[in-house]
């Protein structure tokens, strides 16, 4: 079993910046891949970040890229998401999610293991 749980929401200003972290534990030694993915109001959960744990390829959403790092520390076992030149688009929930097998890392249905989400939001 794998439990995650995220960090590091809250309220900044648009152009701020904000760090996310996801302490994952259990059977991490089986994870493929992690990600995030993120909720707003009335929308569809949407890909926004993700990274193969063991060989730290990284992979963005169009709508992140240049603005958001993702990384981890895999000896702390823990993800993170370095976000910067906060827009208030980017206000929803986040989700830190892990994949234990390969598959389309932008496709959340292909991750098994979910964290419980934290609210970032972005003011104008």
């Amino acid at each position: 079993q794998v439990h995650l749980v995220e960090s590091g929401g809250g309220l900044v200003q648009a152009g701020g910046s904000l760090r996310l972290s996801c302490a994952a534990s259990g059977r991490t030694f089986s994870f493929y891949a992690m990600g995030w993915f993120r909720q707003a109001p009335g929308k569809e959960r949407e890909f926004v970040a993700a990274i193969k744990w063991r060989i730290g390829n990284t992979y963005y959403a169009d709508s992140v890229k240049g603005r958001f790092t993702i990384s981890r520390d895999n000896v702390k076992n823990t993800l993170y998401l370095q976000m910067n030149s906060l827009k208030p688009e980017d206000t929803a929930v986040y989700y830190c999610a892990a994949a234990t097998a390969p598959g389309i890392l932008s496709r959340q249905y292909d991750y098994g293991y979910w964290g419980q989400g934290t609210q970032v939001t972005v003011s104008s």
